[in-house]
């Protein structure tokens, strides 16, 4: 049994759900839908689906899960539409731009008894599920802080609409801070409180894109584009956490975890695989290497592999918790308080004072390696 998917939003992500979609044993697109009557076009005619309106998807008997791959701020009002017209949702990342509207989706699925799921799926892969066996089985002692830190110097430069990044909704905690704070909630459990500081760093900011029909034009910038934030977690460890569009060159890693007898270095969370470092006391670090795992081999881009993308791995978990009938992963009380932390940290930065999260989530069972294999096509 295989549940049908039908995707709104056929922008520059949707090609990687599609494309993956074929390595899944649980998920078959059928249709899609797009605002922009080109892009559904395109995607129909390269992928064979049927291409429909956004009304005459949602009514479509052929169609279990809706993928909703919208501008962030457009995924609240798509996925509570999929959930009135009696769909399970699946939502690219953030859930929505607000709190209350995250939990206004929440809540419907609940009410309805569907299921929401969203991504970063990232947290899957084989180098946080090996991060997680890791602290789960104390070879780092007890976690008590560590360092998660996403720089650049933006989108305009390569992303072909890069306008949304820079509303709010948008920027490095709410665009990337995603894939960082899932991976932290993943390993040391919920967030109990933050403090923030933030600011932007240019007002303005101009499109170079190359072949961009905003190329040459100037975006206000409406968010922060640097925040450095203290999370305090529910299980007594603190992590700084720093996102910034206004680095131009940097040495920093992406996620580095302290513990009571030893530290652990995790991969860029954007991806799916990648090497480890553990270092027991002040002993050399051991690289972990994940290629050999299900979901850590090197498969994009196809022509030259240099990174492990299996997005879709959070929809395929999704389908067979449905199928199985058990909790599925990435689910909406995650992504919901994870959204929760993101505009905490705004609220903290800009309100100069901490902010409580009150909105909870329990960690997901792990992902094992016969149970990811057991996700995809042999």
């Amino acid at each position: 049994m295989s549940l049908r998917l039908g995707l709104i939003g056929c922008g520059n992500i949707s090609d990687i759900y599609l494309q993956n979609a074929a390595r899944f044993r649980d998920i078959r697109f059928t249709a899609c839908a797009d605002l922009k009557p080109e892009a559904s076009a395109r995607q129909s005619q390269r992928y064979s689906l049927a291409e429909r309106s956004v009304k005459a998807l949602l009514a479509s008997e052929d169609v279990d899960i809706v993928l909703n791959l919208t501008i962030p701020e457009a995924h609240a009002e798509v996925s509570l539409a999929a959930i009135e017209a009696g769909k399970h949702v699946y939502s690219e990342k953030p859930l929505a731009t607000t709190v209350r509207d995250a939990e206004r989706i929440v809540a419907a699925a609940k009410a309805k008894k569907l299921r929401v799921g969203a991504a970063p799926d990232t947290v899957l892969g084989a180098s946080v599920q090996e991060a997680r066996r890791i602290v789960d089985a104390g070879e780092i002692g007890k976690p008590l802080t560590g360092l998660a830190a996403v720089l650049s110097h933006g989108m305009e430069h390569w992303h072909p609409n890069p306008a949304f990044f820079f509303r709010p909704g948008g920027g490095p905690v709410f665009d990337m801070g995603p894939y960082y704070l899932s991976t932290l909630v993943t390993l040391l459990g919920p967030v109990a409180s933050i403090q923030a500081s933030g600011q932007i760093g240019f007002v303005e900011r101009k499109v170079t894109t190359p072949g961009s029909t905003m190329l040459g034009q100037t975006i206000k910038v409406e968010t922060l584009t640097s925040v450095q934030a203290l999370l305090d977690f529910h299980s007594g460890a603190q992590v700084t956490f720093i996102a910034s569009w206004d680095v131009w060159n940097h040495g920093v890693l992406p996620i580095e975890l302290h513990g009571e007898t030893g530290s652990l270095r995790v991969p860029d969370p954007n991806w799916f695989g990648g090497e480890l470092h553990i270092a027991e006391g002040r002993g050399d670090w051991r690289g972990v290497a994940t290629d050999k795992h299900v979901f850590g081999a090197a498969n994009w881009p196809a022509e030259k592999p240099q990174h492990a993308n299996y997005r879709g791995l959070g929809l395929a978990d999704m389908a067979r918790g449905i199928i199985d009938d058990r909790p599925h992963r990435a689910n909406g009380d995650i992504a919901l308080h994870v959204l929760a932390i993101m505009a905490g940290i705004l609220e903290a930065a800009t309100e100069k004072r901490l902010v409580t999260i009150r909105q909870g989530c329990a960690r997901p069972a792990p992902l094992d390696e016969l149970e990811a294999s057991n996700l995809r096509v042999d």
